[in-house]
Parts: structure tokens; sequence; C-alpha cells
């Protein structure tokens, strides 16, 4: 291997390194943008069952404040996580 390339092994002791981010700011990236991604996928699956429902404005609105209510849970976490500075 040449002198100076990182290895991304954890096993044999080494620091796990890979594009100059830790594990645990690689596993926080993922959880972050991947689950922030789901959340808009589920907006959009939310909006399409309306559509296709034909709920009309007032059924609309309940089923984002229904079905969004956990997602709500997740991003009042991250929000507060980043308030707070834990």
């Amino acid at each position: 291997m040449p002198r100076g390339m990182r290895t991304a092994t954890w096993w044999f002791g080494k620091r796990f390194d890979m594009f100059g981010l830790t594990e645990e700011q690689i596993a926080q990236l993922g959880l972050t943008f991947g689950v922030g991604g789901f959340i808009l996928y589920m907006f959009f699956i939310i909006f399409q069952l309306a559509r296709e429902s034909k709920a009309g404005k007032f059924g609309t609105f309940m089923l984002f404040v229904v079905l969004g209510f956990g997602m709500l849970g997740f991003i009042a976490k991250n929000v507060l996580v980043w308030l707070l500075n834990i």
C-alpha cells in the first residue's frame, strides 16, 4: 500500500477514517439525510393518497396532521438537539 494512504479498517485497532470522516460522523450524516429523505418521500405519499382519494382541503389537512405526526417527532428531536447543543 502506498505511503500515507488511509485505510478503512477498524478491526486491527486503527481508527476508522474514510474521506476524513470518522465512523460516527458518517453514521450521523446517513441518519440525518437518509431519514430526512424518507420523510420527504412519505410527505409525497401522503399527498398522492389525498389527491387520489379526492379528500378535499380539510381531508388533505387531516391526512397530513395524522400521518405526519410521527415525522414531526423526529424533526422536533433534531431541532431540540441542535438548540440545546447536546
